[in-house]
């Protein structure tokens, strides 16, 4: 069991979008209001474990190109906002550019972007389908199970969270905050067209 933990914890604390984004608003003062963000990820994959764990894979190829596509797609929207920000802004967290992050940065939006996030799958399907068998974690357990997992995954935009609030607090030039949304945004449009090429890689390979 402790080997499910350990694959878990390297597989969703490594840095990736939802991880950005949560460093990125630490940074930019937005920690309070971004918690309801990471609470939506750690539910999303609640779920995911629960679904897969009880019903394994079950998804069509198609299916589930389809929707990390969609979570590609949102992660570049979110992108340019991140630039826009880097852009406008002249000090961390100011005024309109806070309520944008704050809008982006919901439940909803965590929820929905780890549903859509295609490494989800990823990460999920190893542990349901191959070490959960492995160490007789069946019926009730998989539920438990369910519970301990997404509560890892909502620790780990958590911890983001909280190293970029640290950070923030060490660092007060406007100059060097815009240099660091400017980075964030760039690193999410890379993340966001290597999701989205993929997807479209899984369609091209079906037809």
């Amino acid at each position: 069991m402790v080997e499910i933990l350990m694959y878990a914890f390297g597989i969703m604390y490594t840095p990736g979008p939802v991880n950005l984004l949560s460093l990125n608003a630490g940074l930019n003062g937005q920690g309070k209001r971004t918690v309801p963000f990471c609470v939506g990820v750690g539910v999303a994959m609640f779920l995911l474990f629960f679904v897969f764990g009880y019903s394994g894979a079950l998804l069509p190829v198609a299916f589930q190109a389809v929707i990390g596509l969609f979570g590609g797609l949102y992660i570049l929207w979110l992108a340019l906002k991140i630039g826009k920000t880097a852009i406008q802004s002249t000090t961390p967290a100011k005024a309109d550019d806070a309520k944008v992050g704050q809008a982006a940065l919901s439940f909803r939006s965590g929820l929905l972007m780890q549903l859509c996030n295609p490494k989800a799958p990823v990460a999920i399907l190893p542990i349901v389908t191959v070490q959960f068998p492995a160490v007789g974690i069946s019926g009730a357990g998989i539920a438990l199970w369910s519970v301990l997992l997404g509560g890892m995954a909502l620790g780990a935009p958590g911890s983001y969270l909280l190293l970029g609030a640290r950070l923030g607090k060490l660092i007060r030039t406007p100059a060097f905050f815009r240099m660091l949304n400017a980075l964030m945004a760039l690193l999410l449009v890379y993340v966001g067209c290597n999701i989205v090429n993929a997807q479209l890689g899984v369609f091209q390979g079906m037809s």
